[in-house]
């Protein structure tokens, strides 16, 4: 027998085919989207924490600011008090500078030169007084320049020719004269003794061995 199939089975299988490929579609596009939706929570889960880190990390700055600005103030306050107790310090060490400045007059003024005034205006010490001659104030000038450790920067202001009479009939020609000089610190001279110390140490011969 002979069977024939009249029924349209071209549109039946162009059919299946249209609805497989329609199935497989929509499987793909559930697929990529619950893809998407993964990818998505997982970025968003990624932000969340560095988010999270961020502020973490935000609090740990304003945190450290706050300690920076205790250590600054602590710091000034450390700078601040050094500064008294050198200033206290300072006080005491230059309780002695008028001592010191009459002895090395004493030990700085050649002979046949005489101090009559002294004024002190801080560090500035201004001389006026009677010399035999020019040449014993040049030397007055040069041993405050060279041989005392406590005072500096000698500066001759003026001398004038004048006479002294020492009685009626014996009149001597002598120079008056005013210097400035500066009055070291006592932290700066004790810098200058142990500066003058040491070079004399090193310039003291060595002792031959036997």
């Amino acid at each position: 027998m002979i069977l024939i199939n009249l029924l349209p089975h071209r549109e039946a299988a162009r059919k299946r085919r249209r609805d497989a490929f329609y199935t497989s579609l929509g499987t793909a596009a559930l697929v990529g989207g619950v893809l998407a939706g993964v990818i998505y929570l997982w970025y968003q889960a990624q932000i969340l924490g560095q988010q999270a880190n961020n502020a973490y990390l935000q609090a740990e700055i304003k945190q450290l600011d706050s300690q920076i600005k205790d250590i600054a103030t602590l710091q000034a306050e450390i700078a601040a008090l050094r500064a008294r107790q050198q200033a206290v310090e300072d006080l005491q060490a230059n309780r002695n500078l008028p001592v010191h400045l009459l002895n090395e007059l004493v030990r700085q003024l050649p002979e046949g030169v005489y101090v009559a005034s002294l004024k002190q205006d801080g560090q500035n010490v201004t001389l006026q007084g009677v010399a035999q001659s020019n040449e014993r104030v040049s030397e007055l000038l040069r041993n405050l320049a060279n041989h005392s450790p406590w005072l500096t920067r000698p500066e001759l202001v003026e001398i004038v020719a004048g006479n002294v009479a020492l009685s009626q009939r014996d009149q001597r020609r002598v120079s008056n004269f005013t210097l400035r000089v500066t009055l070291k610190r006592t932290s700066e001279a004790d810098k200058a003794t142990q500066g003058a110390s040491a070079a004399s140490d090193a310039a003291a011969p060595t002792p031959a061995k036997t």
